[in-house]
């Protein structure tokens, strides 16, 4: 599949908080970068997610999810892991 190029669009302050939904959507659906500006200065970017970044988020979760088991005492002994993988110590 190939990869869609990235467009950008400068938008104004005002268009983006009457349609912030619409744009992030939008951002995401059809691949857009937006430059919010408010008169000359630009004050915000919305850039669609990357798969790396929603792979980094997704490990991220998995890390505390997996501290948080550490913390119940939800945890595997050296010898319980080598008995499921079939090896011996």
């Amino acid at each position: 599949m190939a990869k869609r190029k990235l467009t950008t669009r400068i938008i104004g302050m005002k268009e983006f908080r009457q349609n912030m939904s619409k744009l992030i959507e939008e951002a995401r659906k059809k691949n857009i970068h937006f430059v919010v500006m408010r008169h000359t200065e630009v004050v915000a970017n919305v850039t669609p997610p990357t798969k790396k970044s929603q792979k980094l988020d997704q490990l991220a979760l998995e890390i505390a999810e997996a501290r948080e088991q550490v913390k119940r005492g939800e945890v595997y002994t050296e010898e319980e892991v080598a008995k499921e993988l079939g090896i011996e110590l």
